[in-house]
């Protein structure tokens, strides 16, 4: 057993993982066998050292495979404390396990050396005449050139998909379950309250669960000093949390039954995702944002403030997620890959103000209608555009639909005569919005009830009855190409 007098030396941590002792073991060219110790499969080596030294612990650093050829044990040494004595200070060094060499001055492991490293727990390794010790560091270096690609790969693929998971309509719970994956465990975001805001994976046993709230604790911003990571073990399940970079109090905990090389910087690129998917970015661009803002509450025109916005004509974007209602995060993250801030959540909508030199592209899981570039002036009708080009790319399935800017044969009349023909023609209908939208729709997708329907979220019939509706009120036969071109362009000119 161990001297309880002897310093204790905590091993190093090299920048290479470890290897298991068994893969060492497994490796049949070394026709390397443990005879002594424990078969643990949780022990690692770090490294491969060798030495003669009668007492080996000055020399060593701490989870090695000590490799010796015995040249340093005396004739008697069977007889006393001699083994005893070694073992001891290799343990107290924190080595993992030790090797002894049958060439050339021993023919068989000492049975008392043996004996000590049962007595003190530390795995004997027998190495054959044929096995040289530089081939056995050479195996050790092989291992962990292996373990560290393996890593770097796996890393390298969990980046790659927590970084698909941002761009999703859903990121922060979508960031949480590639996290609770790769790390096969628990992940959860913790609000500045403390509260659990959202989380993935299989949830842990209640201690588990209040001791990582309580870690979380820990990397809450509470002044100079806080450290932004800590890691924790309890009940057999490691724990770590780390402080959101925002600065507004989030934290994400992690809970993992075993902790695995890489997995500290994988949490720790899940940690920056959320920073940015939870922070607000306080600059210059956002003080003149909030200066547009009062001015705009305070009374000023549209076309007044939009100074402070940028310079240049301006799209209207309107979206909506295939899948689930965004939430404020998903309609943040939208307006992030669209570049720009300017967004708004309305009921299942997401209305962002993109400046018209960044092309909108389409994103993946959402359906994105796209206005003309307009000055400030025309906004309003810009994002009447927009909406009507959402609704054209939710009924066709088309992920990005933009609103036609070309000029037309209705452009070649005076707008006003135009105008007033528009608003004769649809007076029958023009008191009931429903109405007049439903045939606009119906109309721009060639007659369509069930693509009316989708792009409504309305039901096939209630179409059916409102066009019949329409063209009841309006007196026409709107299987008529003719009719239905002329309304198209009254339709156009409202």
């Amino acid at each position: 057993m161990p001297d309880p007098l002897a310093p204790s030396v905590p091993p190093s941590t090299p920048p290479t993982p470890p290897v298991p002792l068994a893969s060492l073991l497994a490796r049949e060219d070394l026709a390397l066998r443990q005879i002594a110790g424990p078969a643990d499969p949780d022990i690692v080596i770090h490294w491969a050292h060798t030495s003669e030294m009668a007492d080996p612990y000055p020399y060593l650093l701490g989870g090695e495979l000590l490799l010796t050829a015995g040249v340093h044990i005396p004739e008697a040494a069977g007889s006393g404390t001699y083994f005893d004595d070694y073992v001891s200070r290799i343990v107290a060094a924190g080595g993992a396990a030790l090797g002894f060499g049958l060439a050339p001055v021993h023919d068989t492991v000492p049975r008392a050396l043996v004996a000590a490293c049962d007595a003190y727990e530390l795995p004997l390794v027998e190495v054959p005449p044929q096995t040289t010790f530089s081939g056995v560091a050479r195996a050790v270096w092989q291992l962990m050139a292996q373990a560290r690609l393996a890593e770097l790969r796996r890393v390298t693929e969990a980046q790659q998909s927590l970084a698909a998971a941002a761009s999703r309509p859903d990121p922060v719970p979508s960031v949480l379950r590639q996290l609770a994956q790769r790390v096969g465990g628990w992940a959860v975001l913790y609000g500045p309250e403390g509260a659990e805001v959202a989380s993935a994976g299989r949830g842990p046993a209640a201690a588990v669960r209040e001791a990582l709230a309580g870690l979380a604790e820990v990397v809450r911003p509470s002044g100079p000093g806080t450290p932004t990571s800590a890691t924790d073990s309890t009940a057999g399940t490691h724990l770590a949390a780390y402080a959101l970079g925002a600065g507004q109090g989030f934290a994400l905990g992690v809970a993992a039954p075993q902790r695995e090389p890489g997995d500290h910087t994988i949490a720790s690129v899940a940690a920056v995702l959320l920073s940015l998917l939870t922070g607000e970015h306080q600059s210059g661009t956002g003080a003149a944002r909030s200066s547009a803002l009062v001015r705009l509450l305070l009374g000023a025109p549209p076309a007044e403030v939009a100074a402070l916005l940028g310079s240049g004509p301006w799209l209207v974007v309107h979206a909506r997620p295939d899948a689930q209602a965004p939430d404020p995060v998903a309609a943040s993250a939208l307006g992030a890959a669209l570049g720009s801030p300017l967004v708004d959540l309305a009921d299942d909508v997401v209305r962002v103000l993109v400046p018209a030199d960044r092309e909108p592209a389409a994103q993946p899981g959402w359906a994105l209608g796209v206005s003309a570039a307009v000055a400030p002036p025309a906004w309003p009708s810009a994002d009447t555009q927009a909406a009507r080009a959402l609704a054209r790319a939710r009924a066709t399935r088309a992920a990005l639909v933009r609103h036609g800017d070309r000029a037309g044969l209705a452009d070649l009349l005076p707008p006003d005569e135009a105008a007033t023909h528009a608003r004769t023609l649809l007076a029958p209908i023009a008191s009931t919005p429903a109405l007049t939208e439903t045939l606009r729709t119906w109309l721009s997708l060639h007659g369509s009830w069930d693509r009316t329907a989708v792009a409504l979220s309305v039901h096939r019939n209630t179409v059916r009855q409102r066009i019949t509706r329409c063209a009841a009120l309006l007196d026409t036969d709107l299987d008529d190409p003719d009719v239905r071109m002329e309304l198209w362009f009254a339709l156009r000119r409202q």
